[in-house]
């Protein structure tokens, strides 16, 4: 018996690992890969204790302490919005440009701004963390010879252990690239 939330964006005998999601409107931010299992994962650990936060929050303001639940309740509101975080950060693209989302920062640059987009081979950063490894990186040159930081690496909470993916997602935002830029 097929679900039909299993078949919502793909067919139904088909590998749902590793598909690129569908867009249909190119003037709205899309990001053009799936977020990874890594990146997923801390979310959800991240909302697990935000939940029991909230417990904890429920529990002090039933036993009458009305200052410490409203603490619980705000800690629980920073740990959603981290969650919430984490899971928009990469790279986005539209008709507009390209959007780089980080956990506290995002920069946007237009497609006219930007004079290339490439796969560069260079040491990255190992799921975000001070360690660098040898990899690739998906990087944009303004037209000021500025590059900035990566858009997205091999060795992120979205591509680490999925090359396929990281090909697929570089090709699709340099693509992105190429039609915007030039038309």
């Amino acid at each position: 018996m097929p679900l039909p939330f299993l078949t919502a964006d793909r067919a139904f005998d088909a590998s749902a690992e590793d598909v690129a999601l569908p867009f249909d409107d190119h003037d709205s931010w899309r990001r053009p890969y799936r977020p990874g299992p890594w990146r997923v994962a801390a979310a959800a650990t991240l909302l697990l204790l935000a939940s029991f936060v909230l417990l904890a929050a429920t529990i002090i303001g039933v036993a009458g302490a009305p200052s410490g639940a409203t603490v619980c309740l705000a800690l629980a509101g920073v740990v959603i919005a981290a969650a919430l975080r984490l899971l928009r950060a990469g790279a986005w693209v539209s008709r507009h440009g390209v959007r780089r989302v980080g956990f506290f920062r995002t920069v946007t640059v237009a497609w006219d701004d930007a004079s290339a987009v490439r796969t560069v081979q260079q040491p990255v950063k190992w799921m975000g963390l001070p360690r660098t490894v040898q990899g690739q990186a998906l990087v944009v040159v303004r037209r000021s010879g500025e590059t900035l930081s990566p858009l997205a690496t091999d060795h992120n909470a979205d591509f680490l252990g999925r090359e396929e993916a990281f090909e697929r997602a570089t090709d699709a935002v340099e693509a992105w690239a190429d039609e915007y830029r030039l038309g």
